[in-house]
C-alpha cells in the first residue's frame, strides 16, 4: 500500500469468507489495543468502526505513514507494516481462542484515497452498524469512534483536532448530520 503524506484514506478488511472476526466483547477491546499500538503511531486516526466480521479506519497519512521501514524484498512503509502487525497478531490470538486455523482476514486489506469525499467517508464509517441492522440508533454502537466525538466514548484513539481541522462537518450538530446523510430508505428506521 502506498500512502502520500497529507492525504486521507479509508482502510478496511473483513473476515475470510465473510466470517466473524470478533467473537466476544473482549475481542473488540483487544483489537483496539492493537490499533493503539500499531496504527496510531503510524497515521492520524480520524474514525474507526469495528463490526462483527469487518473493520473500517479513516486515517490521515503523516510523515510516519509513508516512511519506508523495510527495503527488501519490496519497500514497505510504516503504516502498511503496522496494518500487517495488527492483523497478524490479532489473528494469532483469535486462532488460539477459537481453536481455528487458516486465515482470519482476507488476504488484501483494501484502501482508498478519500481526499475529495472526506466527510462522506467519515459518516459512512459510523453508519455501518445502523446499515447492518445491529442498532436502531447510530450512537448505540459502542465499537466505533462516534461515541468519542460525542463525548461518551471509553476509548480516545482519534486525533480529533485533526478531524476538526479537515473534515467539513458542523461538529456541534455531528449526530444530526450523521443521520441526514443516510439514504432515504434508512430514515424510517430512525424516526
Amino acid at each position: 500500500m502506498q500512502f502520500t503524506e497529507g492525504s486521507f484514506y479509508h482502510i478496511y478488511n473483513r473476515g475470510n469468507d465473510k466470517q466473524t472476526v470478533f467473537f466476544q466483547e473482549r475481542n473488540y477491546h483487544f483489537f483496539l489495543q492493537k490499533v493503539e499500538k500499531y496504527i496510531a503511531p503510524n497515521a492520524d486516526l480520524l474514525a474507526w468502526c469495528l463490526m462483527p466480521n469487518h473493520f473500517h479506519f479513516l486515517v490521515k497519512a503523516n510523515a510516519a505513514s509513508a516512511k519506508i521501514i523495510k527495503e527488501k524484498p519490496i519497500p514497505i512503509n510504516a503504516l502498511t507494516e503496522g496494518i500487517r502487525l495488527l492483523l497478524s497478531s490479532y489473528a494469532k490470538a483469535i486462532q488460539k481462542q477459537e481453536s481455528i486455523t487458516g486465515n482470519l482476514f482476507q488476504q488484501k486489506t483494501k484502501f482508498k484515497c478519500v481526499d475529495v469525499y472526506l466527510s462522506t467517508a467519515f459518516h459512512y464509517i459510523h453508519q455501518n452498524p445502523l446499515r447492518s441492522n445491529l442498532v436502531d440508533r447510530l450512537e448505540d454502537w459502542p465499537w466505533s469512534s462516534l461515541p468519542e466525538y460525542l463525548g461518551k466514548g471509553a476509548t480516545q484513539l482519534c486525533k480529533r483536532e485533526t478531524a476538526y481541522q479537515y473534515i467539513d462537518i458542523n461538529w456541534q450538530r455531528l449526530l444530526e448530520e450523521s443521520y441526514l446523510v443516510i439514504p432515504p430508505n434508512f430514515q424510517s428506521k430512525i424516526l
